[in-house]
């Protein structure tokens, strides 16, 4: 369910301090957030935020098309390994 649009988009207060100070220092610094919940705002695009997934800071560049979409699905927390080949099945028999 999306939210109400009379309460306008969702952002911590310390997200726009900060991005706010990345832009008056004027060097394109990474800012680390953990605030993955949080909408991107027109006022964000052209920063480079690290997006914490559990693990460690993922670099995004945020541009025109992100804002609107949430940080957190630009760092994805799950790593899929592949399927093993060790199953059994139909594999192992056609190596016979």
């Amino acid at each position: 369910m999306s939210r109400s649009v009379w309460k306008g988009p969702f952002v911590d207060g310390y997200l726009l301090k900060k991005a706010e100070k990345s832009r008056a220092s004027g060097r394109n610094e990474i800012i680390k957030i953990w605030a993955r919940r949080s909408t991107i705002l027109p006022q964000f695009v052209g920063l480079t935020f690290g997006v914490y997934n559990g693990q460690k800071f993922l670099p995004v560049l945020v541009t025109e098309n992100m804002v609107g979409h949430k940080f957190g699905e630009f760092s994805p927390t799950r790593h899929f390994a592949g399927h093993t080949a060790s199953g059994g099945g139909d594999k192992a028999a056609e190596r016979k």
